[in-house]
């Protein structure tokens, strides 16, 4: 039999303690063999190593080929500037490395936030002493000591228990104390048992007694820690289409190099004059300013989305919840408030809200008992003019009758009968201006038989059989609504009273609904998300009826047809019966455990979903790192929660994620946008490398120039395109399809085929503008040095930035024209093209620039000749655009 299921005297005897604890020298056998009363934290990759990770990946080994043999170049043929260009690759392996680095790390911080939940220090029987410890000190057998405030250190059986309520929504989800006790339990899982307090929860009343069972990782609360730190956070789509991309783009740099090598040597290139050639091949093919530029859009845009109250923690989640198709959500504290409120009344038969009562001068004097019930007859502890200490609906109940009563003065108490499992009602036996008077709140089962009299409209009449028939009706119609439904009774007291005699014949006042109400806004975001055609479904500990009601009402649940599925029947699924069963339109699955959660994300990632996951408990956390966004609350979640998660709600308000997602999906259309940027300047950078060989001219455009393109004048206006607002219609739009790829062929085939052609046909040219312009003819080479050669070398480069600078205008849409998109509305890329332009400048006008690009200062007719070739390309663009429009109309 497990520990919960045994008479307290045997829950002491299995464990082989007594009530009066251990002795010292048990105690320390005991701590050698299970250990402190901590969470060990799961070894994991070591931080060097995650490091050293960033710089071996294939984007980065083509990358130090390409300077290892830059560096042997200048060791057989000093001189030629290869060293240079050596160490000008070793910095973009560097700042590549760490920006990665900076997006893939994730600093497991989750330990520190679930110890921080357990209190440091615990009361302790030992020996028949009462002591003080370190909470992590406990161990299996010590006898706890437990008061209303204090947190629970470990898993406990209760021995003695008075009056304790329990706060366990950290564990179980739940949204209602509960009470405890220490008899015998029946249930199976120890979660639900009624004579065990959990590590991580808390006491919001009464005082116990109770006896460690479980420490450390064997706690319920260290196994919800376990599936935290060995759930593995999964690739991002963004992650995997960016190795993807880099896999491609690698392969295709190293392929070309290693065939045109071979060419060039057949044509009868020198080998450092090949190898040279080599290199230029792999670097401008590999887009050196990618994965910088793809962070720094991601930051921009959390810096966006923390405007719109999300925060990102790791940088890939932006795009991921773009691409959200399932958002799995908590009800307590996300669909709701997580503060308990008075929503319904039953008043001598008939329904009022809390609001109309407060008004009604009429209400208020007829049921003024229903009011000092509630300000009186219960266990706060006040700890401010308006803040309590105690079970949250208590909290409800007095702030309902403040309002109405804000002046109201107590007097003293007399007596009480405490709250408890059995009883389920609570007591108060108050002094009053006409005499002593017993108010009674608790479970209507158990309060309605002591009844003999009702108030119906301020007159007491006889609570008759039909009287009881339409308030156990009225009981059942606010529990279909998900309410708490509590009945409130009193009794006038004579002085010489028999304690005993105490809650007979007493007259009942009303029945109160309480409930957490759903946010204000939560039915809105709801709706955006179906808009958007994202599946919202609500996974909670809460009750199914509750949880129902909530999903009703937050507009999740509209027909009559929806699927509600609680723990026990979960765990009776097998995993191809709950998969099939998440095809119900309408589904909602209530008393669902941490590791029950964990199971519906994978059921769902096994359907194809990308799915979100909010939550803002402990058992939430294995359910936030493992899917492919985690959603924390920032306001009610706690610090595990927080810190498995990708994205933190600021506000706690749904309503936010769908702008985090509309966010998201802006980030996808605009990568797509700064990648055909990006791409489109590989093949004017690959063109003159291709001339070199194949015409035997002057190499047009040096490596040092292809990295200040990429690495220089590009990133401003891509972090620019990175930047722009998402389209208006991107949230009445599906979640893109899981397989689909950031690089398609069509975006291959417009960056390559069609911009990237006319952008080398603008180089070339005006390259060639220059030599004929200094007397080159046909066939004779020109040394490095040369001022016509670094002249012409300039206007390739020049060209390129020019073609760049309309280009960064054509990409801000695939099919939209410029009369549409405009040159204004995004200041970033008109920076970035004043920044491009100061850039060039600087290159080709300045000794420094000169020196460090092998550059010359060029003529205005160069450039005067390559502006017809710039408005060509954007005539060009803007006929291809009209002609796919009409193709899709």
């Amino acid at each position: 039999m497990k520990i919960h299921h045994l008479e307290a005297q045997a829950a002491l005897a299995s464990l082989n303690t007594a009530a009066d604890g251990l002795s010292a020298a048990e105690v320390a056998r005991r701590f050698a063999e299970f250990g402190p009363n901590r969470v060990e934290k799961v070894a994991g990759v070591p931080l060097p190593l995650r490091f050293l990770r960033e710089f071996t990946h294939l984007f980065a080994v083509i990358l130090w080929v390409a300077a290892g043999l830059a560096f042997v170049a200048e060791l057989a043929d000093p001189g030629k500037g290869m060293a240079t260009l050596g160490f000008a690759i070793l910095g973009v392996i560097l700042v590549n490395g760490l920006f990665s680095f900076w997006q893939e790390y994730r600093a497991e911080r989750a330990l520190a936030a679930l110890e921080k939940l357990l209190p440091p220090k615990a009361r302790v029987m030992r020996a028949g002493r009462v002591e003080e410890i370190v909470a992590a000190e406990l161990v299996p057998g010590d006898i706890v000591l437990l008061g209303e405030g204090d947190d629970i250190p470990a898993d406990c059986r209760l021995i003695e228990a008075f009056g304790v309520r329990v706060n366990t929504a950290t564990i179980t989800g739940e949204s209602v104390s509960q009470g405890r006790d220490a008899q015998p339990s029946q249930v199976d899982e120890v979660l639900h048992s009624r004579n065990v307090l959990l590590a991580g929860t808390s006491m919001v009343a009464g005082e116990a007694r109770a006896v460690v069972f479980a420490t450390g990782d064997h706690t319920e609360f260290g196994k919800i820690a376990r599936l935290t730190q060995t759930a593995r956070a999964p690739m991002s789509p963004l992650q995997r289409e960016i190795a993807r991309l880099s896999r491609l783009v690698a392969l295709l740099a190293t392929g070309l190099g290693v065939v045109f090598f071979f060419i060039g040597q057949a044509l009868g290139l020198g080998f450092w004059e090949n190898a040279l050639f080599a290199i230029g091949i792999i670097v401008a093919n590999v887009p050196e300013g990618l994965l910088p530029t793809v962070t720094l859009s991601l930051a921009m845009a959390t810096q966006r989305m923390a405007r719109r109250n999300a925060l990102v923690r790791h940088l890939p989640a932006v795009e991921t919840l773009g691409a959200a198709s399932v958002i799995l959500t908590d009800k307590t504290g996300t669909l709701t408030t997580n503060h308990m409120q008075v929503k319904s009344l039953f008043l001598g038969g008939e329904y009022a809200t809390p609001q109309a009562f407060a008004a009604s001068t009429e209400l208020r004097r007829d049921y003024r008992r229903l009011l000092e019930t509630a300000l009186l007859c219960h266990d706060l502890k006040a700890t401010g003019a308006d803040a309590w200490l105690g079970d949250p609906m208590e909290i409800a109940l007095v702030r309902m009758a403040q309002a109405a009563v804000p002046d109201f003065q107590a007097l003293p108490r007399v007596d009480e009968l405490p709250f408890d499992t059995d009883r389920k009602r609570l007591s108060i036996l108050q002094r009053m201006q006409d005499g002593l008077v017993l108010y009674t709140k608790g479970a209507p089962e158990t309060v309605l038989p002591l009844c003999s009299q009702v108030v119906m409209g301020g007159v007491l009449r006889p609570f008759t059989p039909e009287l009881l028939a339409l308030f156990q009706r009225a009981q059942e119609d606010m529990a279909e609504q998900g309410l708490r439904v509590l009945a409130f009774a009193h009794q006038a007291v004579a002085a010489g009273y028999q304690r005993e005699n105490l809650e007979r014949d007493m007259v009942l006042t009303a029945l109160v609904g309480l409930a957490d109400p759903p946010r204000p806004e939560a039915a809105g975001a709801v709706q955006k998300c179906f808009g958007a055609g994202i599946r919202v479904i609500m996974v909670t500990g809460d009750h199914p009826r509750t949880a129902l009601a909530i999903g009703r009402e937050v507009g999740l649940i509209r027909t009559d047809q929806a699927v509600v599925v609680n723990g026990e029947q979960l765990a009776r699924m097998s995993n191809i019966q709950l998969q099939l069963a998440l095809d119900a339109p309408e589904i909602l699955f209530a008393r669902v455990g941490a590791d029950q959660k964990l199971r519906i994300v994978t059921a769902l990632k096994r359907k194809r979903h990308i799915v979100a996951v909010t939550g803002d408990g402990v058992n939430d956390a294995p359910a936030l790192k493992h899917a492919d966004i985690g959603i924390a609350m920032g306001l009610s979640g706690t610090d595990v929660a927080k810190e498995a998660a990708d994205i933190i709600l600021l506000d706690d308000n749904f309503a936010s994620i769908v702008a985090a997602v509309e966010e998201g999906r802006a980030v996808f259309d605009n990568i797509r946008k700064f990648l055909t940027y990006i791409l489109t300047s590989n093949i004017p950078e690959l063109v003159p490398y291709l001339a070199f060989v194949l015409l035997r001219i002057p190499l047009p455009l040096t490596i040092i120039q292809i990295l200040a393109v990429d690495l220089g004048t590009d990133m401003l206006p891509a972090l620019g395109l990175g930047a722009e607002k998402p389209d208006p219609g991107v949230m009445k739009r599906p979640p893109r399809p899981r397989r689909e790829r950031l690089i398609t062929w069509q975006l291959l085939a417009r960056a390559y085929l069609f911009l990237g052609v006319l952008e080398a046909a603008t180089a070339m040219a005006a390259f060639f503008f220059v030599l004929k312009g200094s007397g080159w003819h046909y066939g004779e080479m020109l040394d490095h040095a040369d001022p016509r050669y670094l002249a012409a070398t300039t206007a390739t480069l020049s060209a390129i930035i020019v073609a760049q600078v309309v280009n960064v205008f054509l990409c801000r849409s695939p099919r939209d024209s410029l009369l549409t998109t405009g040159l204004r509305g995004n200041r970033l890329i008109l920076v970035g093209i004043a920044a491009e332009i100061l850039l060039i400048l600087a290159i080709d006008y300045t000794p420094l620039g000169n020196h460090l690009f092998g550059t010359a200062p060029i003529g205005w007719e160069v450039w005067l000749f390559m502006l017809p070739f710039a408005a060509g390309m954007l005539v060009l663009e803007e006929a291809r655009k009209w002609m796919l429009r009409r193709w899709m109309r």
